[in-house]
């Protein structure tokens, strides 16, 4: 089966199973959005989203953050793996947007990026799900582990896997299919200790089960 075939094979089959896969972050506004995904690096989903509706009650507006310190915001975030860092980033970030970007989060890779610890994958996590834009796909350790497995990319970096997979899978699938390998990736295909052998898309597609 062609490399594209199989793609499309694959991404019907986890659709199927997953129809509602969605981002795992909570948020209301894109800027929750924004600073849950800053908060999310080297950091669990559960623990961020145990520890970010009281940071967005005490801080609703950009000008909250701004109008506070990185010392104001840290006991908010403690509980989350470089917490001081990623503080700093959220206050920064902040003046950022108030002071270059007229109080919104920017809509846009470029400026996105722009903000302190926004990188290439949380811009595609924003883009994605709080303005419907697919212009990447998220590689995390889900989505990467199973892109090669899958037999998808044979690359081992984020970045040249999210180039393999965009050349593989329409646009418009873009931001869903990163949602539907993560939810198979925590469900099923783990790093260790997953149910691959019993699972029917694993024994379907996964490279390692066809060289068993």
């Amino acid at each position: 089966m062609p490399k594209s075939e199989r793609a499309e094979s694959i991404f019907k089959a986890l659709k199927k199973r997953y129809p509602d896969a969605h981002c795992a972050l909570e948020y209301n506004s894109p800027l929750e959005l924004l600073f849950a995904t800053i908060l999310s690096a080297q950091s669990t989903d559960v623990g961020v989203n145990k520890a970010t509706p009281a940071l967005f009650k005490a801080f609703p507006l950009v000008q909250d953050y701004a109008n506070a310190s990185p010392e104001e915001i840290e006991p908010y975030i403690s509980s989350i793996g470089l917490f001081r860092s990623k503080a700093k980033s959220i206050y920064t970030s902040a003046h950022l947007i108030l002071d270059d970007f007229g109080g919104k989060v920017p809509d846009n890779m470029k400026d996105l990026i722009k903000l302190r610890g926004v990188a290439r994958k949380t811009a595609n996590v924003v883009l994605g799900n709080a303005f419907n834009k697919n212009e990447g796909i998220v590689v995390d350790t889900h989505v990467g582990r199973l892109a090669q497995r899958f037999g998808l990319t044979k690359e081992t970096t984020p970045e040249k896997i999210e180039i393999d997979l965009m050349a593989l899978f329409p646009q418009k699938n873009w931001t869903i299919l990163s949602h539907l390998l993560v939810w198979h990736g925590r469900q099923v295909c783990k790093k260790r200790g997953g149910t691959c052998a019993e699972d029917s898309i694993c024994k379907r597609y996964c490279m390692n089960a066809k060289q068993t």
